[in-house]
């Protein structure tokens, strides 16, 4: 519930990586960590984390579900086009 810091990231790089190193099997997937925060700061996100990174992602929790215009000005939707499943 509270703001991102380099701490929360470091400490969810070391349990992907002790899972990495200790608990995989063979043909496992790799495991992934997921942090939820009442902030974020996507500077602090891109320094703390390797460039190549693709098993930490950082997101702002929100407790609340997005209304549908929220969720449009989020994604840069200006319509939504109802996919047929026929």
């Amino acid at each position: 519930m509270d703001d991102l810091t380099h701490q929360d990231i470091g400490q969810m790089q070391m349990y992907v990586n002790y899972y990495t190193r200790e608990l995989m099997n063979e043909g496992d997937n790799p495991p992934i960590g997921i942090l939820l925060c009442a902030e974020k700061s996507d500077t602090l996100v891109k320094y703390t984390l390797p460039e190549d990174n693709s098993q930490i992602f950082a997101s702002k929790y929100m407790p609340y579900l997005p209304t549908e215009e929220e969720l449009k000005r989020e994604l840069n939707i200006n319509e939504f086009t109802k996919l047929d499943n026929n």
